[in-house]
């Protein structure tokens, strides 16, 4: 079992310090010093594919650029690199979903990789059009993952389900190889979905002993053969101290009103797995009345296992902790994870940029000496 590395590509925006106020909203000011314009997007993606990352995830959402229309737009741009489409399904249908999957692959040769967001903020989803509430969504999304995987098969499918319902679903030809499915979720309605479906179950950025547990109970759910891949953020550099700057830079830039505001937001969010994240970083009576006093903790009060720090999570919403430290010692907590079971690291930084050269020229040869990487 050897370890996958992923890039990320900032569809809305990038810069130098935490950009993404509860995932770039722009109504609460300028939130990007690096516009998601598409030169700046493919000179991320081009650096992704010189440095070996085997796919890179594309977010969806308001507030970023449409994933499908960005990455395919990339595609003449990069010459291996996959592109990891996050969409959700209650905005399409399953049968066009599952045309544009295949048209996708004959694209770009076999580089497509899925990423299910079934959604866990309701104000979010009904801006789109869906008014499901979270456990029906997890269950839309069941019956939408056995319609695609129905038409991949070749044959017309006729599927009556509680929330979706198809007579003949059929497309030009199956996507050929079939882009495996990476999903997410944490809450009881998700790990069932996640066991009966995923390719790659994806966990955001807890500490080792919880992703473990999250791990054990995908597997009791399930015979099939499922790998396990996590979301990071990181902050790789020559030296731990240089490294501990950098947070420390990023945490000196945000205001307590800015935290207060991110954190109410997030506080209202349906997804278990968001305040799974927020737990994270707002132990304590105290931080719970004044959200804005964690900053008063430093970086590394804000490390909440050896290496993993909580800082991004304060305004970010979404996989909210980040990888800390010298390379070798990022290379250390990757190794972790993959002893516990973590085959697949979907990783990001501030700036994607620049933070893509300290991981794929720091840390990924670091983990090729220790006989980790996949080949």
């Amino acid at each position: 079992m050897s370890v996958k590395l992923h890039w990320f590509l900032p569809t809305s925006g990038d810069g130098r310090l935490i950009v993404e106020r509860f995932h770039a909203n722009r109504t609460l000011g300028p939130s990007a010093q690096r516009e998601p314009d598409i030169d700046y997007l493919a000179q991320i993606a081009r650096a992704a594919d010189q440095l070996g990352f085997t796919g890179m995830l594309t977010p969806t959402g308001t507030w970023c650029e449409d994933a499908w229309l960005t990455t395919a737009a990339l595609i003449r741009e990069t010459r291996r690199l996959k592109f990891l489409v996050a969409f959700r399904p209650g905005v399409i249908s399953p049968t066009l979903a599952a045309q544009m999957a295949g048209t996708y692959q004959r694209i770009s040769r076999g580089r497509l990789l899925l990423n299910i967001v079934t959604g866990g903020d309701a104000v979010e989803q009904q801006r789109f059009g869906d008014w499901h509430d979270h456990d029906a969504r997890y269950a839309r999304t069941d019956e939408f993952l056995s319609i695609v995987r129905g038409v991949w098969s070749g044959k017309p499918l006729d599927f009556e389900g509680e929330h979706l319902r198809v007579a003949g679903a059929a497309i030009l030809a199956p996507p050929d190889p079939l882009p495996e499915i990476y999903f997410g979720g944490s809450s009881p309605a998700a790990l069932p979905v996640a066991a009966r479906h995923a390719d790659v179950y994806l966990t955001w950025g807890e500490p080792p002993a919880q992703v473990a547990e999250k791990i054990a109970k995908v597997r009791a759910l399930t015979e099939r053969e499922v790998r396990f891949g996590i979301r990071l953020h990181t902050i790789a550099r020559d030296t731990s101290a240089e490294a501990w700057a950098e947070a420390q830079k990023m945490l000196d830039a945000l205001s307590p009103e800015q935290v207060e505001t991110a954190q109410r937001q997030l506080a209202a969010s349906e997804s278990v797995g968001q305040r799974r994240m927020v737990e994270l970083h707002s132990a304590g009576a105290f931080a719970a009345r004044r959200p804005g006093a964690v900053l008063d903790r430093g970086a590394r009060g804000l490390e909440i296992y050896p290496g993993l720090w909580a800082g991004v999570g304060l305004v970010r919403g979404g996989a909210g902790t980040a990888l800390v430290g010298s390379h070798a010692e990022v290379a250390d907590l990757i190794e972790e994870y993959h002893s516990i079971g973590i085959e697949e690291f979907v990783l990001s930084g501030y700036p994607c940029l620049e933070e893509a050269y300290w991981i794929g020229e720091g840390v990924r040869p670091e983990l090729a000496r220790r006989g980790l990487l996949a080949e």
